[in-house]
């Protein structure tokens, strides 16, 4: 495959999630799609994907950066958004916030069969202790 072909299936992907077309999301992750060591499947992965949206309903998927290489997509995913409640074990509780998420996809058959995603949980807990 190549790498404007992943560059241009991953924006597929993000707008799918953006404009939470679930049904489309079959087009983009494998049926048996594994999120951090987890064999979710697409039914668990669309569900944690409405979950998010329930917690955070202006949750908004923003490429930053972006590298495609080997069957591989990796991302830094900007969010500014505003948690309900409790957010990784944060009382976020409606305050707006800004974070990042690193994510590393992997690739076979154009749709997405692993991910690897780490929030940057640090820049959350600063934002919280200093009220902003």
């Amino acid at each position: 495959m190549q790498q404007a072909d992943l560059t241009e299936i991953y924006y597929g992907y993000i707008a799918c999630l953006n404009s939470r077309n679930w049904p489309a999301l079959v087009e983009f992750v494998d049926p048996a799609v594994v999120h951090n060591g987890r064999r979710l499947g697409i039914e668990g992965y669309r569900a944690m994907l409405e979950s998010d949206y329930r917690l955070i309903p202006d949750l908004r998927f923003v490429v930053e950066q972006l590298v495609s290489n080997a069957g591989f997509v990796a991302a830094r995913l900007k969010f500014d958004c505003t948690p309900q409640g409790e957010f990784l074990g944060l009382n976020v509780d409606g305050r707006k916030v800004s974070f990042a998420e690193h994510a590393i996809y992997a690739f076979s058959n154009r749709t997405i069969t692993e991910v690897w995603s780490v929030i940057d949980k640090a820049t959350l807990e600063k934002q919280l202790a200093s009220g902003g």
